[in-house]
């Protein structure tokens, strides 16, 4: 979407460069028919401003464009229109390429993956099992899934899974990705077993996780899985804000107690900003019989689900068996329904 004859010029160019075919709308009314179904859409800075003023649905892969001293489009308005992306031409060249490259007939999938997060309300609420059980479960289901630790003071989820032997990269080899990372050739060297792929931490020393190299990771799943669900810290790093904000819907979980209560309206003041949709998983036991529609009403979230005790869960794990790995219990029963919901699939069609 541009009105500037020199800017489209360049885009067409690179277009052609990706093997793709551009459709060309000059203003938000020619785009607005487009917009949603789209595979990618690329905004010149010139028309910024009027997109702003359409109030053009929030979508994924969104590129605001523009060229370096000249139309050099801004981070800030870049957020206010819920762009994903900022390219400044010339230097973003082979970055636009790759991009178009992605959308052409030749490329692995078709459809982006669906993009999931899970963060603990307090410490030790359950998140990383209720990740882990979303994944395996989609995996169960057929579903190429790609689990990505981002919280570098967990235990990791390597251990969740009982994968702490298996061979294959960890986030140290991967902190200097810069964008660019092709999506095939990452899953294939990472440790997997059947259709479910894991990226977690080593044991050696601990380093900071650059948000490029989240973006990355993150774009390389949405282009060779089906779903990608991504383990996030409860204190929100430069890293787990760029996962927050890239994803499709995130899950909160809370034990059902009011301690836990407390500690998770922080959690929520500081993530509900950059992802619009989030909701809450209420675990039990509750000492206080609290009950989760309460909860709910009081950390002002949509239920996504309750989880009731469930102790062979956590004899299984100190064996190293996944989550949910049977497809039994109440963690595997709520998982089957949200892998369900968010990829269109029937509840557990494993």
């Amino acid at each position: 979407m541009t009105s500037d004859d020199a800017l489209l010029d360049d885009l067409l160019r690179l277009a052609a460069a990706g093997g793709v075919e551009v459709d060309l709308a000059p203003d938000p009314v020619s785009a607005r028919s487009r917009w949603s179904p789209a595979p990618l859409v690329l905004v010149g800075s010139d028309q910024a401003q009027p997109c702003l003023r359409a109030r053009l649905p929030h979508r994924r892969r969104l590129v605001l464009v523009g060229r370096s001293g000249q139309l050099d489009p801004g981070r800030d308005v870049a957020d206010l229109m819920g762009a994903e992306y900022v390219a400044v031409l010339p230097a973003a060249e082979p970055w636009l390429v790759d991009r178009f490259v992605e959308c052409g007939p030749d490329r692995a999938n078709p459809v982006a993956a669906r993009v999931v997060a899970v963060l603990g309300g307090r410490g030790g609420a359950g998140a990383s099992v209720v990740a882990g059980g979303l994944a395996v479960t989609a995996a169960r289901s057929r579903l190429r899934t790609l689990l990505v630790d981002a919280d570098p003071l967990g235990g990791g989820l390597d251990l969740v899974l009982g994968w702490e032997q298996q061979a294959g990269l960890r986030w140290p080899a991967l902190t200097d990705a810069d964008g660019r990372v092709d999506a095939s050739s990452l899953v294939r060297a990472l440790p997997s077993r059947g259709d479910l792929v894991v990226l977690s931490w080593d044991r050696g020393d601990l380093r900071s996780l650059p948000s490029s190299a989240m973006a990355a990771a993150l774009d390389a799943g949405r282009r060779a899985c089906d779903l990608v669900v991504v383990d996030l810290p409860r204190h929100l790093d430069d890293a787990a804000v760029t996962a927050l904000q890239s994803v499709d819907r995130a899950f909160l979980v809370v034990p059902a107690e009011l301690r836990a209560a407390a500690a998770a309206a922080r959690v929520v003041r500081a993530a509900a900003p950059h992802c619009a949709d989030l909701s809450l998983i209420i675990r039990g036991p509750s000492p206080g019989r609290i009950r989760a529609a309460e909860l709910a009403r009081t950390l002002g979230l949509p239920l996504a689900g309750t989880v009731r005790p469930e102790p062979v869960l956590g004899r299984g794990l100190e064996r190293g068996e996944a989550p949910a790995a049977d497809g039994r219990g109440p963690l595997a029963a709520l998982c089957q329904r949200l892998v369900g919901e968010l990829t269109g699939t029937a509840p557990g069609a494993a």
